[in-house]
């Protein structure tokens, strides 16, 4: 009987045992123990298995190689144009990436090489309005939620008033005081506008991050305003800023395309998918393919950035998952 109780019964485990176990990876019953993921490496994980993630990310590395590397799609150069010979020509479909596989426009233009060489302008101005607004827009919410009082109310003053005002028609007004319109002219104008919406998201997000225990904690110890608002408050109030950036980027790039079709966007002789828009609208009988193919460019370019804004926002938001 003793026997037998001292087979069934097993040894308690030393201490040692139970640090090795709880050291070693893969030995509990949970499945591996390792160091957790911080918020960024979780976020990526999760990305990394989206498949909306994946297809808008291959999407938008296609268009920032056209946009920087348009010779590597096409040699055909997008202002040449020959009336004699290719006047609204149709598209040759089996004719794959050379200048006829698009068809020509009014002007015997090739479409191809102008949607190749048009991704620059667009996605320049997209890009570059969207780092202006999150640094500006940025820098003024974070300073009116972490310090609150009087420096608030007169920065949030300033925001109301240029959210008050509409957004195409007051980049209108201020474009239309250049003769020439370059793609920075144009970025610098949307960027006056628009830096409100992340202006008002950093503030909420500053406020929330604010009252948090480690950040309380740093102060207690004495840590200065530089010091707690780069290594404390950013880090942790940033995502909610990343996701709204992302998404915005798309509508820069249609505010763009928009105003380029007003005939107050980017001049020529730049090639913009806007312009294109413009000069087949008066073609929309007789060549259709004038008009939808660079608005076709448009619509997929916004879409590939609003899908990969609902991607960052679904991977960063634990209430998503």
């Amino acid at each position: 009987m003793s026997d037998v109780t001292q087979a069934t019964i097993p040894a308690p485990a030393t201490p040692s045992d139970v640090d090795k176990s709880a050291a070693t990876p893969g030995t509990g019953d949970g499945g591996p123990v390792g160091k957790p993921r911080s918020l960024w490496s979780d976020a990526w994980h999760d990305l990394r298995r989206n498949p909306l993630f994946v297809a808008s990310a291959v999407l938008i590395t296609l268009l920032l190689t056209m946009s920087v590397f348009p010779g590597l799609f096409t040699s055909a150069s997008p202002r040449r144009g020959d009336l004699a010979n290719h006047f609204l020509q149709a598209p040759q479909l089996t004719h794959f990436f050379s200048p006829e596989w698009l068809g020509y426009d009014a002007q015997g233009r090739s479409i191809y090489a102008r949607v190749i060489h048009g991704a620059r302008a667009s996605v320049t101005v997209g890009v570059a309005v969207t780092l202006l607004v999150t640094f500006f827009g940025g820098l003024i919410g974070m300073l009116a939620g972490y310090f609150g009082g009087w420096i608030d109310s007169i920065l949030s003053r300033i925001l109301d008033t240029f959210a008050g005002i509409p957004f195409l028609l007051g980049a209108m007004v201020v474009l239309n005081v250049f003769d020439v319109r370059t793609v920075w002219i144009v970025a610098l104008a949307l960027a006056f506008l628009g830096w409100t919406q992340i202006a008002r998201v950093t503030r909420g997000s500053v406020i929330t991050t604010k009252q948090s225990d480690y950040v309380q904690a740093a102060k207690a110890l004495g840590a200065g305003t530089g010091r707690i608002l780069t290594r404390h408050v950013l880090p942790n109030a940033v995502a909610p800023v990343i996701v709204v950036a992302t998404i915005a980027l798309g509508g820069y790039i249609a505010a763009e395309a928009s105003l380029s079709f007003l005939g107050i966007g980017i001049s020529p002789p730049t090639v913009s998918w806007g312009m294109d828009v413009s000069d087949g609208k008066d073609q929309l009988r007789n060549a259709p393919h004038v008009l939808l193919i660079p608005a076709v460019m448009v619509s997929v370019t916004v879409l590939a950035f609003i899908m990969l804004g609902d991607a960052v926002r679904n991977a960063l938001d634990p209430k998503l998952r």
